[in-house]
């Protein structure tokens, strides 16, 4: 311990000169990175010049930032979570659960009810109209990456099958609802099991040619077949209308009720004053049951014989083969099952939008629910559903930081760098939750008591 902290308790002096070498050089790299894209801006002058703008007040906020923090980490941090494991290696602690507080017990009966109750607060709060913001994009939106994770889970998460063009299902599954309403003008209700049944269909059409294919080759297909079905949309125009979109696609109703200003629309038929926050407010309760029957089914297959084929062969294929299990029905499975999701959450998206456009289903958005998958911990859905609320949640966040225009100036745009701080978090949570927010496993077959296991004793990325 003589290298991490004194006697005294104070850290010791070869530690507070290495933190000093690395702020330094950490404050060199930033001060090379962010040059460009930080200390100068080009701008155009009243007679239509381009200018360059010198920033070098930003610039150096971000290199104290950096320097700063590499000190306090090499110092503080760090030394401390040395001592953790030091002390907990010598008590013997091995890292395994086997009690839980009353949040720990009761946690998605917590979360399950805060969901519930939340539009009913937000309105008590902000009223009706004030609460469209805090319903739609707080709300609806990062449930619909919710749902969309879980679904991607099933394939990357139980069956460990990496999946670079998953918003193609969900592509598919909005087109399909889209173009069935517009056309032919069946109901949301009939139309959303049957986009799901479309999507797991095209699930089943992708499984079949990547059976032989693992890891970085699986991932090139799967990634090209999402890229196949963007330009599809794209250049048939006769049906898809191309990047113009479809407009105009017709709302889910509430058991045949419309949410319009008609007669016979929600508002005149309850007595209520016209509003289209409850519109929002039935999509919210939607995409909340939708989510559970994402959650329930997930949680029902992966304890039947055919979620344990798929960690087995998530673990190892080819003793998954030794032991007579069928890879090419399981694979199958997992990419109909992960798609028949996608599609539900297409459809959903087409009626909450009221449009579509290829723009919507770019491989971005499959980079960014792969990413939650990742961070929240494969396998795990209390741990996906933390990682969409972060990721998603705090990018739309930005736009209500409009205090962060006083520090870095009026031309400032927070939302404009949503990416940014997206990379950065993944960066933060890998490197001291390389196993995801919730790395712990409880193992679906267990010897007289189930114990949950630290992410530890587990496989990184497996488990």
């Amino acid at each position: 311990m003589a290298n991490i902290e004194n006697s005294a308790g104070k850290p010791d002096a070869g530690l507070v000169r290495k933190g000093l070498i690395e702020a330094l050089f950490a404050a060199v790299l930033s001060l090379g990175m962010f040059v460009l894209y930080v200390g100068l801006k080009t701008d155009q002058n009243i007679n239509n010049e381009l200018i360059i703008v010198q920033r070098w007040g930003l610039l150096a906020i971000f290199v104290a930032i950096a320097a700063i923090g590499r000190f306090a980490m090499v110092v503080f941090v760090k030394p401390n979570i040395d001592r953790r494991k030091l002390r907990k290696a010598r008590e013997g602690d091995l890292d395994i659960s086997t009690e839980k507080s009353f949040f720990h017990r009761h946690f998605l009966k917590i979360a399950l009810l805060a969901l519930l109750l939340y539009p009913v607060v937000i309105v008590a709060l902000v009223g009706a109209q004030g609460s469209l913001k805090w319903v739609d994009n707080f709300g609806i939106q990062i449930l619909i990456y919710v749902m969309l994770a879980w679904g991607l889970n099933i394939v990357v998460g139980l069956a460990g099958l990496l999946d670079l063009g998953y918003v193609a299902f969900y592509a598919v599954g909005a087109y399909s609802y889209a173009l069935l309403s517009s056309y032919f003008g069946l109901s949301f209700w009939l139309l959303l099991p049957l986009s799901g049944t479309l999507a797991a269909l095209w699930g089943v059409i992708l499984g079949f040619p990547v059976l032989r294919l693992r890891g970085d080759y699986l991932a090139i297909v799967t990634l090209a077949f999402g890229e196949i079905i963007r330009l599809v949309l794209i250049n048939w125009t006769d049906v898809t209308k191309g990047t113009f979109g479809i407009s105009s696609i017709p709302k889910a109703t509430l058991f045949g009720i419309p949410f319009d200003a008609t007669a016979g629309g929600f508002a005149k038929l309850f007595h209520l004053p016209m509003s289209s926050a409850y519109y929002k407010i039935f999509l919210f309760y939607l995409i909340l049951a939708l989510c559970m029957l994402t959650a329930y089914v997930t949680i029902r297959l992966r304890r039947m014989p055919i979620g344990r084929a798929w960690e087995a062969l998530r673990e190892d294929e080819i003793a998954c083969r030794s032991l007579g299990i069928n890879t090419v029905t399981t694979k199958l499975t997992a990419f109909a099952t992960g798609a028949m999701f996608g599609g539900f959450a297409g459809s959903f998206f087409a009626a909450r939008q009221g449009f579509v456009s290829p723009e919507s289903f770019i491989f971005l958005e499959s980079a960014v629910v792969l990413a939650i998958v990742v961070l929240g911990g494969m396998g795990s859905l209390t741990g996906i559903a933390i990682a969409a609320i972060v990721m998603v949640g705090g990018t739309e966040a930005l736009r209500e930081m409009n205090f962060l225009k006083a520090v870095f100036g009026p031309d400032f745009t927070p939302e404009l760098y949503r990416m940014l701080l997206f990379g950065l978090a993944m960066v933060v949570v890998m490197l001291f939750k390389p196993r995801g927010f919730v790395g712990s496993r409880e193992p679906t077959a267990f010897l007289k008591t189930r114990k949950a296991v630290s992410g530890s004793f587990t496989k990184e990325g497996h488990g």
